[in-house]
């Protein structure tokens, strides 16, 4: 899998096709949107969604832990979809996973979900933050349009990206880098994603086929 490397407020990270982020200096991946438990919320209200979400999104994490050396993962919001996320074999999953990684560090920067689905339990040794959750020269939030100090990272809109032809068009999750703030593309399984305008001075890196692409600007 091809990353791109790039620099935000005068540090070098990676962005991962995995639609994450990487921080080497500081051993941090950011993660943003991966909304736990989100069929099961589905499914609890009666709509018949696909299972399985919540094991992708910990095989997709356990990828990540193992190519890339990492003391900590930040979580920027919308940790668990909805108060049904908290549902015994979601949480299971989870602790079972956690039981593997005893000593990496979990913080999770509350989201709109959040608030809703309350906190994660205790057991799986989430440290919670409001956002801004400051972190060196970064402003780590879950909106992207928090008034703060520092260059902001956050998620919350789930960007994608129109690639189009004379005859066809594709819609890419996309990280989408200003000058004064980066968003990033919902990491969880079934998620979607919405269509942003990006503004003259953004650079939009689309992720496709196991790579991550800067769309140039014509």
């Amino acid at each position: 899998m091809s990353a791109i490397a790039t620099e935000l407020a005068g540090e070098r990270v990676l962005l991962l096709p995995q639609k994450a982020l990487y921080w080497p200096a500081a051993k941090t991946l950011m993660v943003a949107d991966i909304h736990f438990g989100k069929a099961a919320s589905f499914r609890a209200l009666g709509v018949p969604v696909p299972r399985g979400t919540t094991s992708e999104n910990l095989a997709a994490l356990e990828m990540l832990l193992s190519t890339r050396d990492t003391q900590r993962i930040v979580f920027l919001g919308d940790f668990l979809h909805a108060k049904a996320a908290q549902a015994p074999a979601t949480l299971q999953a989870m602790l079972d996973w956690r039981s593997r990684h005893p000593g990496l560090e979990l913080v999770l920067v509350r989201g709109n979900h959040d608030r809703h689905a309350g906190d994660p339990s205790e057991l799986l040794h989430v440290a919670m933050a409001d956002e801004p959750f400051a972190c060196g020269p970064f402003a780590l939030c879950h909106h992207p349009d928090v008034a703060c100090q520092g260059y902001v990272i956050a998620g919350h809109v789930h960007p994608v990206f129109h690639l189009r032809t004379a005859r066809e068009s594709l819609r890419l999750p996309c990280f989408l880098l200003g000058t004064t703030r980066a968003i990033l593309p919902a990491f969880g399984a079934f998620t979607g994603g919405h269509s942003l305008v990006p503004q003259a001075s953004d650079k939009v890196y689309v992720v496709a086929d196991e790579s991550v692409f800067l769309i140039e600007k014509r």
